[in-house]
């Protein structure tokens, strides 16, 4: 399913402007931003380090867990090929569980994919 940026609620642009934040923060291949099962919201850019490789949403699922969420309403990805892999689908949902919108933007475009955990 597609849609454009100017289809999403207020909340999900939210979630965009700060995946996006992240990822131009660092000049980072992708950014992610999550938001749990009370609103609160977590933003992180991949990591690709040399005994560490997370993807943004890995890293924002993380984020999230270690800050005591139970759950994820949902997740966008900015990057150029915002294509989500089976680890961070995984990763949604092991702390949100199944059917977790995952919204892919790809860097530059209003295009918006829906993938699900």
């Amino acid at each position: 399913m597609h849609r454009t940026l100017a289809d999403l609620d207020a909340e999900d642009v939210k979630l965009h402007t700060l995946a996006k934040g992240s990822r131009g923060r660092i000049s980072a291949v992708e950014g992610a931003a999550l938001r749990d099962e009370t609103g609160r919201t977590y933003a992180s850019a991949n990591v690709s380090m040399s005994t560490l490789r997370l993807s943004a949403i890995q890293a924002v699922v993380a984020q999230a867990a270690a800050a005591g969420s139970t759950g994820i309403e949902a997740v966008v990805v900015v990057a150029k090929s915002p294509e989500p892999d089976a680890e961070s689908l995984s990763a949604v949902r092991e702390l949100g569980g199944e059917g977790i919108p995952i919204l892919s933007v790809t860097d530059g475009s209003d295009d918006v994919a829906i993938h699900t955990s």
